[in-house]
């Protein structure tokens, strides 16, 4: 048994016993300064900050809990090429997988523990790396300018793709290697979310303020939804049929019904900016403290939100969306990732 086997063994055996609100710990990927820190809850207290590449964009956590993937986007002068993983037991980065030249990876999804799926906007693909190789072992042509954010379904057949440049949601078949079928959803399509159990896609269109809700199996659109605020990244809360949605312009967070596909009362995000130089999103008519990453935590109960401009990262109850605490990782904070495992107990 290999190693790694006997990790994920020994983690899946470990996450029968531990109950869903065990600590765990928190990662975040800083833009600014080509790390990742990890912060231990309840009092998320920095664990390590791990030098990672230039531009760390998103992170996938493996299945199992045990390792994490981060895509190294580069700078607006040099594109990244390189996915950083990590060994979250060990706290240390392992590896480097090398991509081909000028490929800007940024979104990830890691669906099986062999096999992780990343966004390439440099080459307008769709890239199928083995992570245990270390190498790209597939290439899925999208045919669309700025392929940017990717979910995937559990079962890692299936994978759709938000292309910011096209406007357009792609629906591809990872088994097969073929792009399903693609849908206009409305100008500037970043963020994409999984909603109903995997049976919707939601898309935000941030030069056009709006939500897109399709069928997953088709694409069929079936609904458009006005938030407005430069809509960036999509979280789905299924157990409370909502839909989060982080909107830099307007320094708030959009909470949607995802059954009945309306708005609910925007959530104000007050954070201190008062210090804040600037950085690579504080331009032309964005300030604030221009929140862009969104997660929910595994176990349901907390909602992380990534303020870029202001350097923090805020915790909210996901039952009341009040306020929790707010705390700094690293410089331009952006994707997250959330682990089960109580790192400090592993050392």
């Amino acid at each position: 048994m290999s190693c790694i086997t006997r990790r994920v063994v020994a983690a899946l055996l470990l996450m029968l016993l531990i109950p869903a609100s065990w600590a765990g710990t928190l990662l975040v990927a800083n833009k600014a300064e080509g790390t990742v820190t990890l912060l231990s809850s309840p009092g998320f207290e920095p664990l390590a900050t791990l030098p990672v590449g230039q531009g760390p964009h998103e992170i996938a956590l493996s299945p199992e809990g045990l390792r994490a993937l981060v895509t190294n986007y580069g700078t607006r002068e040099k594109p990244g090429n390189t996915l950083t993983l990590l060994d979250l037991a060990r706290l240390r980065p392992v590896a480097t997988i090398e991509l081909p030249e000028g490929a800007r990876p940024h979104g990830i999804a890691w669906p099986r523990p062999d096999t992780a799926v990343v966004t390439a906007e440099g080459l307008r693909a769709l890239l199928l790396v083995d992570v245990p190789g270390g190498e790209v072992v597939g290439r899925i042509d999208l045919d669309q300018d700025v392929a940017h954010m990717v979910a995937a379904s559990r079962d890692g057949k299936s994978a759709w793709v938000a292309s910011i440049g096209s406007g357009v949601v792609t629906a591809v078949d990872l088994e097969s290697g073929a792009v399903r079928a693609s849908a206009a959803a409305g100008a500037g399509t970043e963020g994409i979310a999984l909603v109903d159990g995997g049976n919707e896609v939601w898309v935000s269109n941030r030069e056009a303020g709006t939500v897109s809700v399709f069928a997953a199996a088709t694409l069929e659109k079936l609904a458009d939804i006005e938030v407005g605020g430069f809509p960036i990244r999509v979280e789905a809360d299924d157990e409370r049929g909502r839909v989060y949605v982080t909107l830099a312009k307007a320094d708030a967070m959009a909470v949607l019904d995802s059954r009945e596909r309306k708005l609910l009362p925007r959530v104000p995000l007050a954070i201190d900016t008062a210090s804040v130089g600037e950085t690579l999103l504080s331009a032309g008519d964005v300030s604030g403290s221009i929140p862009v990453g969104l997660l929910l935590s595994r176990d349901g109960e907390l909602l992380f939100i990534a303020h870029t401009n202001a350097h923090r990262v805020s915790v909210r109850d996901a039952n009341s969306l009040e306020q929790l605490k707010v705390f700094t990782a690293g410089r331009e904070p952006d994707g997250m990732a959330w682990t089960w495992m109580d790192l400090p107990l592993r050392q």
